[in-house]
């Protein structure tokens, strides 16, 4: 028989990616959370991890029984509220690509704050690679983030599509520019997103051009990034949508690459899901 705490181990485990956050999370020492699973396997007949000294990843065993585990649990929940007279509460767990303006995310949090109190957001940042592995183990309900065109192990919804372009302080010499070719940059100063999803295109555009610019600044913050552009530390390449008063952004002479944000979803379920003030915040996001 299996108990509810061997699922919510299960999950715990699960969420926090090894068995000593996962016992933190639920108040138990890691012995305890580590019979509770070894019970649930017993009582499935199969290893549900693959354990290693830094994490632990599921097993086809393991990945049939999250989505049902999820189930069971949100079950539990909705029953005690129903029981106690609680309002019901869901919370809608969104993965969000770190390199997406802040001010579009805070603007998406403000909409769904006001249009749903039964609703509560949860936001996870991180990389395109840390997202769909997040939501592959079904520990975010959606993910923000850069829809590639060969994209099939998810249900794919396309916001936007958007190029990218330089960005320099608005006195800058070149801010009324609408192009400029990459070989009249040499002189300048550059600042490196690390995290830039074409930071590999970016680097042999420029290294085509024979550009070898020194640089002031590396971040993987594209916030902290803008504003030293703005204060006239270097410039650097940046999405379309980071476009605010004080930074001109000028299109590079043939650096034609764009990229299509969208939404990917854990499960055809959450696509097809009808009420959520979150998801239709989500869906309605727009530079």
């Amino acid at each position: 028989m299996i108990d509810r705490y061997q699922l919510r181990y299960f999950l715990a485990v699960v969420d926090a990616g090894n068995f000593s956050r996962a016992a933190q999370q639920v108040n138990v020492t890691q012995p305890t959370l580590s019979v509770g699973v070894a019970k649930l396997e017993d009582s499935l007949g199969a290893r549900l991890f693959l354990r290693n000294s830094q994490r632990v990843q599921l097993t086809e065993a393991g990945v049939r029984l999250l989505a049902h585990a999820r189930a069971i649990e949100t079950e539990f929940n909705s029953l005690e509220d129903r029981i106690s007279g609680r309002q019901p509460s869901r919370t809608l767990r969104v993965g969000v690509l770190s390199t997406i303006p802040i001010r579009l995310i805070g603007d998406l949090v403000k909409r769904n704050r006001v249009a749903d109190q039964a609703e509560s957001m949860e936001l996870i940042e991180g990389t395109e690679r840390d997202l769909v592995g997040r939501l592959q183990r079904r520990r975010i309900d959606v993910a923000l983030t850069i829809v590639r065109p060969a994209e099939t192990r998810f249900e794919a919804e396309i916001l936007y599509e958007e190029g990218y372009a330089l960005a320099a302080p608005d006195w800058h010499a070149h801010a009324g520019a609408t192009s400029i070719s990459g070989d009249l940059l040499a002189n300048e100063t550059m600042i490196v997103r690390r995290h830039c999803e074409v930071l590999s295109e970016t680097s042999r555009y420029f290294t085509e051009r024979g550009v070898r610019p020194q640089f002031s600044f590396r971040s993987t913050n594209d916030e902290r990034t803008v504003a030293l552009v703005k204060a006239g530390l270097g410039i650097t390449v940046i999405p379309d949508s980071y476009a605010e008063p004080g930074l001109a952004l000028i299109k590079l002479a043939g650096f034609n690459l764009t990229r299509r944000i969208g939404l990917l979803f854990a499960s055809p379920e959450v696509a097809a899901e009808q009420g959520s003030s979150g998801l239709e915040g989500l869906r309605n996001l727009r530079p």
